[in-house]
C-alpha cells in the first residue's frame, strides 16, 4: 500500500519520539530499574523534611542471613548478574609521580556519567568491584553505571591523608579529560569520607564533580568553608544508627545544617544499621537518579 507525504511524515515523527523515550531511558539523572524489587522494594518508617530526610527498616536477619547464600560473604545468585564483568578491568593510571590502581568497568572513554567509590581502611579496589559482597549491592552499582553507558571507578587509595587526596583529584581530572562535560560522582565509605571531604577542598576538582555520597563517615566540621559547599552541589548521606565506628547523630547534625541553610542534601538513616549497612543497603539507583538529576 502506498502512503501519501503527509502519511510518511506521521509516522516518521512517530517513530522519532518513541526513539526519543528509548535514547532517554538510560540518560544520567533517569536510570531505569534494574532488580528494584530486590534492592529498592525497602520500608519507610518516617519520612520528614519535606522527603530529605527519611529512615528505613534494616533487620539483620532478613537483609544479610535472608538475602546471603554464605552471610556477609557471598549474596544468592538472584541478586547478582555477572554479564557487566565483560567491560571490566584492572589497570594502573599513572598522575604526575603518583600511580594509582584501578578496576574500571564501562567505557574507557566517551561515558555518559563516571562514579567513583572510595573504600575504608584495610581495603583496596577490590571491595568496590566484588559482585558477591554486601549483598551484590556492588553488583547493582556496576550494572546500573556501565550498563546505561556510564563508567564506574574502584581505585585503591593507599592513604587517607592529602597523598590520598591527591590520587583521587588526578583521577577526577582523567575521568573529566576522558569523558568531557559529563557528570562525576564521588561515593566515599567509612574512612574514605576524609577523602571526599580533603576534595571538597579543591576548587578544580569541584568543577568536574556533580555531588557526593557519604556512606558511615566522619563529619568534616569546616565543610561550609569549602568550594564544594559553595557550589551547593549535592549530598546524599547514609548512616546506621548503631553504627559504632562514627557516631550517626554527628552527620545527621551536619546534615541538619546544610538543610537550614537551603543546602541540596538528602539523609538515610538505617534503623539499627551498624556501619556497613549503608554499603550493603543503599539504594543506588534512587541515590544516583536523585543527584544527577539535582
Amino acid at each position: 500500500m502506498r502512503m501519501s507525504t503527509s502519511h510518511c511524515t506521521i509516522v516518521t515523527a512517530i517513530a522519532a519520539f518513541f526513539l526519543a523515550i528509548g535514547a532517554g531511558a538510560g540518560a544520567a539523572g533517569d536510570l531505569p530499574p534494574f532488580k528494584d524489587d530486590l534492592f529498592s522494594a525497602q520500608t519507610v518508617l518516617q519520612t520528614s523534611s519535606d522527603g530529605a530526610f527519611d529512615i528505613i527498616d534494616y533487620n539483620e536477619m532478613r537483609d544479610i542471613n535472608g538475602r546471603d547464600q554464605i552471610p556477609e560473604k557471598r549474596a544468592q545468585q538472584k541478586y547478582v548478574s555477572l554479564g557487566v564483568k565483560k567491560q571490566q578491568s584492572d589497570e594502573t593510571l599513572q598522575f604526575g609521580a603518583q600511580k594509582l590502581d584501578v578496576t574500571r568497568v564501562g567505557p574507557a572513554k566517551g561515558a555518559a556519567f563516571t562514579v567513583i567509590f572510595i573504600h575504608g581502611r584495610n581495603g583496596d579496589r577490590r571491595l568496590g568491584a566484588n559482585d558477591y559482597t554486601f549483598g551484590g549491592n556492588f553488583n547493582r552499582l556496576k550494572n546500573l553505571v556501565a550498563g546505561n553507558g556510564g563508567v564506574y571507578y574502584a581505585p585503591s587509595v593507599k592513604s587517607f591523608d592529602s597523598d590520598g587526596v591527591t590520587a583521587i583529584e588526578g583521577l577526577i581530572r582523567y575521568a573529566s579529560a576522558q569523558s568531557p562535560g559529563t557528570p562525576v560522582v564521588l561515593a566515599c565509605a567509612s574512612m574514605g569520607t576524609q577523602i571526599c571531604w580533603g576534595v571538597s577542598r579543591d576548587a578544580d576538582s569541584v568543577k568536574r564533580l556533580t555531588g557526593m555520597v557519604i556512606m558511615s563517615g566522619v563529619t568534616d566540621p569546616d565543610f561550609a568553608k569549602s568550594p564544594l559547599f559553595k557550589a551547593r552541589l549535592p549530598i546524599w548521606f547514609a548512616h546506621g544508627s548503631r553504627d559504632p565506628v562514627y557516631a550517626a547523630t554527628d552527620q545527621q547534625a551536619l546534615f541538619e545544617k546544610l538543610l537550614k541553610s537551603g543546602y541540596p542534601a538528602h539523609f538515610t538513616l538505617y534503623q539499627t544499621g551498624n556501619h556497613g549497612t549503608p554499603i550493603r543497603m543503599i539504594d543506588w539507583r534512587r541515590t544516583l537518579n536523585w543527584i544527577l538529576g539535582s
